[in-house]
């Protein structure tokens, strides 16, 4: 982990703030009810309802991550794509089930936006996310709409969607066939230790996804805070956040183009950044954590991620940053 023993934590991408009362009572509700096995069809009918679909289009899951290795398990994928750079979590569940996976590079030079062209005709699965983790571009709806073809299955990680006010580039509730989105609940309501999210989409697909989930794979905590989180009642709270995001993500953009270290504007609650290669241990040794970004496949040392924070961390944060820069070598 890059966050521990008492750094600055601008590596983690989860929402700085306390959750809701109706939250916190919904966990403990769910931690009453763990005496009994764990009913998930409240959290599939509550997702559904939230993207108005009918039930069949919708499976609750544990986290993201379980959603990744149910499509990765799906079928004996040809030509499976993950365009990058992009969340390694769902190229690395595609490797693990025994598929040769298919990279297709987004560049700087264009502002790492999304070519549907560049994907190849025969990729029978396309994992593309929107917006992207660690770049944080928010490719358009069409765009995203582009890489559809009969036979092929476009899997979008819509993780972070959550915090762009609006969600108006979302596929969430497009029920075209072929598509699917998967969701996670964990960032934006700061309960990353709580597996949470979702798939929708496709209803033969999510069928398919279904029969292969292990059984109880959502616990009732999960559940119940999958049902909290996207009640009616939930929208005003996550707009709320998704908007203090935002000013606080342009704070942060404002302070980097203040000091000259380039970024890619963000629609994400994270910001790109490339203040120079070993800068990333520099701040660590200044008391900053900040994620590496060479992990990332397209990337290299030279950037780090920085998780958006409230302005008074980013300000602590841009303070260290501007010494690390000034006693860093030059080249």
């Amino acid at each position: 982990m890059e966050a521990r023993d008492g750094l600055l934590d601008l590596a983690v991408n989860v929402y700085s703030g306390e959750r809701p009362d109706w939250l916190e009572r919904a966990l403990h509700a769910g931690i009453a009810e763990a005496a009994a096995y764990p009913d998930p069809e409240p959290a599939r009918r509550a997702v559904a309802r939230r993207h108005a679909r009918p039930p069949a289009e919708a499976l609750p899951t544990a986290g993201a991550a379980e959603a990744f290795t149910l499509v990765a398990r799906l079928r004996p994928w040809r030509r499976p794509v993950v365009v990058h750079p992009q969340f390694t979590e769902p190229h690395a569940a595609l490797e693990q089930a025994g598929h040769t996976v298919t990279t297709v590079l987004c560049g700087e030079a264009d502002g790492f936006a999304l070519d549907p062209a560049a994907v190849p005709e025969d990729a029978d699965l396309v994992v593309v996310g929107n917006p992207t983790n660690p770049t944080g571009v928010l490719h358009p709806a069409a765009t995203v709409r582009a890489l559809r073809r009969r036979g092929r299955l476009v899997v979008v990680d819509e993780a972070f969607m959550d915090a762009v006010p609006g969600e108006p580039e979302s596929l969430a509730d497009d029920r075209s066939d072929g598509l699917l989105v998967i969701r996670s609940l964990t960032k934006h309501w700061s309960i990353p230790g709580i597996r949470a999210g979702y798939v929708v989409g496709d209803p033969a697909v999510v069928r398919e996804l279904a029969r292969a989930q292990t059984p109880w794979s959502l616990s009732s905590p999960a559940v119940a805070a999958t049902v909290a989180c996207t009640a009616p009642q939930a929208l005003p709270e996550a707009d709320t956040r998704a908007r203090l995001l935002t000013s606080w993500r342009q704070y942060l953009q404002d302070g980097l183009a203040d000091a000259g270290v380039p970024f890619v504007p963000s629609a994400a609650p994270f910001v790109l950044a490339r203040p120079g290669e070993g800068v990333h241990g520099l701040l660590r040794a200044h008391g900053v954590a900040a994620r590496r970004a060479d992990t990332f496949p397209g990337l290299d040392p030279s950037w780090i991620r920085l998780a958006v924070r409230p302005p008074e961390t980013s300000r602590r944060f841009l303070d260290a940053l501007a010494e690390v820069r000034a006693c860093a070598p030059r080249a």
